[in-house]
């Protein structure tokens, strides 16, 4: 369970060997039973009693921007790493086998993007055919990358990032199609963004981003050591090419909400500039239906485990990979 403090003014506190959270409605006290996260936003505010209370349960603590995204955090000093997974990841990044692992990635994101434009029901058959040309359009760049060769991740990068990203264009393009038509943007927009749809989904990929950094970090391994995403200083890098595989989760339960037309104007609002930014209403509703969804048990490998533990195992698997490297 993630505890999420959002609301302006809100607090959070240690009472014992448990939290309370008070509002101007009073008070709630939260055993810390079961708590892996817990989320501070812009106006809340967390008491040093509940932080250490946090670290000592092993619950990290993460504190959130406006669009949802991580922007410091704090764990336990018993999260760590052996040497020979951080060893084994430096010199993974510059072997063979992390452009081997990177290929793999993107392949099976634009394997998910294919999947979701499968899902949607075509009403014509003008849509149909569309949508079975984006697919056969995607596979084409699928059995590119799977061909595509070299020794290290520099050699191919920047063939890899062009191929992602015409990728992603040719997959918002054709899922727009599925989309009432009030909710249909003409492109991605991040930072900020122009429509409630790429505000819905840059809050929920913030999120996502928050889950992975944290399943990286119990794994061992250091986020600020990426593999194709390794320019950005001071930024955790590994996050953002791992969060590719995950991302059409946040997809699929912004498209469901679009679809059955649960937003509302109460959902966000529009500044000056035209940027779209959600409000109180918004951001509950999405964090809701996004654990909701992320708590569902899936199989994957053959195991059956929640999504969120899928991330987490996903990256168990990976400080493995990189400790017999270091080895």
């Amino acid at each position: 369970m993630e505890l999420i403090i959002n609301t302006y003014g809100t607090s959070l506190n240690r009472d014992n060997e448990g939290f309370v959270i008070t509002t101007k409605d009073g008070r709630q006290r939260i055993p810390t039973v079961g708590i892996k996260s817990i989320q501070i936003s812009k106006g809340a505010q967390i008491t040093s009693d509940a932080v250490m209370l946090a670290v000592e349960k092993e619950i990290e603590v993460m504190f959130m921007d406006n669009q949802g995204n991580p922007i410091g955090r704090i764990w336990s000093p018993k999260y760590g790493s052996v040497s020979t997974i951080r060893k084994g990841q430096i010199e993974f990044t510059f072997s063979k086998e992390a452009l081997e692992w990177i290929k793999s990635v993107i392949i099976k994101k634009i394997g998910n993007q294919q999947v979701i434009l499968q899902m949607m029901d075509a009403k014509t058959d003008d849509e149909d055919k569309k949508r079975k040309k984006a697919v056969n359009r995607l596979e084409d760049y699928r059995a590119k990358i799977i061909a595509l060769d070299g020794d290290i991740v520099a050699d191919v990068a920047p063939t890899l990032r062009g191929w992602e990203g015409v990728a992603s264009k040719i997959y918002f393009e054709a899922i727009q199609m599925f989309l009432p038509e009030e909710f249909r943007f003409t492109e991605r927009s991040q930072k900020p963004a122009f429509d409630i749809a790429n505000a819905l989904l840059n809050y929920g990929y913030g999120i996502l981003y928050g889950r992975i950094e944290g399943a990286l970090i119990k794994a061992g391994i250091d986020p600020y050591v990426g593999v194709l995403h390794r320019d950005d200083y001071n930024r955790p890098v590994l996050v953002y090419d791992v969060i590719e595989i995950f991302r059409v989760w946040v997809d699929y339960v912004v498209w469901n909400l679009l679809s059955q037309k649960v937003i509302s104007e109460e959902f966000y609002s529009v500044k000056s500039d035209g940027s779209v930014w959600l409000e109180q209403l918004g951001r509950r509703i999405l964090i809701q239906s996004l654990n909701d969804y992320m708590d569902e048990i899936i199989t994957i490998d053959g195991l059956q485990r929640s999504r969120l533990t899928q991330i987490q195992l996903y990256c168990q698997d990976l400080a493995q990979k990189f400790k017999a490297v270091g080895q």
